[in-house]
């Protein structure tokens, strides 16, 4: 098959919008303009549905400028879609690739945006359309297999550990019980990136609840009582995916009527019905009078000004290498090449990673949960690997303290 010496490529960002994946676009872009092959760089807005309606942006036409303000801002600077492509919805994209003479497709998402490029190159094989599809690893969940932690989660993490060092000191100056509920419905990696705060022995979260690990609520009842009996106070990180001891989802059993999403799950992040049962079941068996509890919603993932510097840095690369992997194969005139980005954490002793290329089909509809290493053996907390695994992405925590515990006088 005769190689395409010059064409168009198309880049999207799509699913949840994260602090970093406007880095990840951008590093797409500084890239793309760096070589010759790539004619045209179209930005898809609001990914496969701006796709399939021809709606795109010129982005080699961006000012560097402007290129650095986007990669430094949080959410999806070309709006995202919670579409789950099929083949004939893939089959649309694929028409207009042919029509706009697109012959490389970068797709910055979690494994379902994995599995849409999976589907598209495969459609194009077999069609003897000469296309790269590269999937650029995003999600604040941290839940794609094969790389060692996804752009997106370490941002994510610094906010959640951020906000729970601040609810611990709110709730040492006026004690009581204090419940965070943090997203992750099927993998705990974000919820157990509280833990990141407990800077002391006596220091909240005191309990973290996955979705890992299920629990009744009568064990429930007697963790917050420990903990309060000891501390007279008690901060909770709960994921909005915890379930019952019979495998179902506390959510979905206190819901009369579960707004679903997209695809077809129960809506967790956008209601505070799990923090305001679980507030109302420690209150009416404990007599507990100062009870309180937040749902962290879809704050976690793009609140502005809180960027890690190590994620920033990942996101970036990682646009960068995927335009470097689908030029590759021309230069070296070999076929056509479709993968997706990972990242390899290196053993040394600083913290270092190497990117390295994986195979749609590793990752494509697949999900990654929380290792039980990093999960404590009762259930309602995590251990110092996962500490010591997720510290460094978030390139650092603030320091804190306080004056209660000095001596009185």
């Amino acid at each position: 098959m005769a190689r395409v010496a010059k064409a168009n490529a198309v880049v999207g960002q799509s699913g949840g919008p994260t602090g970093v994946i406007n880095a990840s676009l951008v590093g797409v872009i500084e890239e793309a303009k760096k070589h010759p092959e790539i004619a045209n760089l179209y930005g898809a807005i609001h990914a496969v549905t701006g796709i399939v309606k021809d709606q795109f942006i010129n982005l080699k036409k961006i000012p560097a400028k402007t290129l650095n303000l986007v990669a430094a801002s949080s959410s999806s600077a070309l709006g995202s879609s919670r579409d789950k492509p099929d083949e004939e919805y893939c089959a649309k994209i694929l028409d207009i690739f042919k029509k706009r003479n697109v012959r490389y497709f970068f797709y910055i998402g979690g494994n379902d945006s994995a599995n849409t490029c999976f589907i598209i190159n495969n459609m194009a094989q077999k069609a003897g359309y000469e296309l790269c599809a590269w999937h650029i690893p995003k999600t604040i969940d941290n839940d794609l297999l094969v790389t060692d932690h996804c752009p997106g989660f370490g941002t994510a993490a610094k906010f959640v550990a951020c906000a729970l060092m601040g609810d611990d000191l709110d709730n040492r100056a006026l004690p009581g019980i204090k419940i965070d509920v943090i997203m992750g419905r099927n993998a705990g990696f974000l919820t157990a990136a509280a833990a990141l705060a407990k800077n002391k022995e006596d220091a909240g979260p005191h309990l973290i609840y996955l979705p890992e690990r299920p629990i009744s609520m009568d064990k429930f009842l007697a963790d917050v009582t420990a903990v309060y009996t000891k501390y007279n106070r008690c901060v909770i990180a709960a994921s909005e995916g915890i379930c019952d001891t019979d495998g179902i989802i506390w959510t979905k059993k206190i819901a009369d009527t579960g707004e679903k999403d997209a695809h077809g799950n129960i809506q967790l992040s956008g209601t505070g019905a799990l923090a305001d049962f679980l507030a109302d079941q420690i209150r009416a068996a404990l007599k507990i009078k100062r009870v309180r509890a937040d749902t962290f919603g879809y704050l976690q993932r793009s609140f502005a000004g809180l960027q890690s510097p190590v994620d920033f840095k990942e996101a970036r690369l990682c646009g960068r290498q995927a335009v470097k992997y689908a030029i590759k194969p021309i230069r070296q005139a070999q076929g056509g090449q479709s993968g997706s980005v990972a990242i390899k954490r290196l053993k040394s002793a600083k913290y270092a990673v190497e990117l390295f290329s994986t195979e749609l089909s590793s990752v494509a509809e697949k999900t990654k949960r929380l290792p039980d290493e990093f999960i404590n053996p009762e259930g309602n907390g995590v251990t110092n690997a996962f500490v010591k695994y997720a510290m460094p992405l978030t390139g650092g925590l603030p320091k804190t303290e306080y004056l209660g515990d000095y001596p009185r006088v």
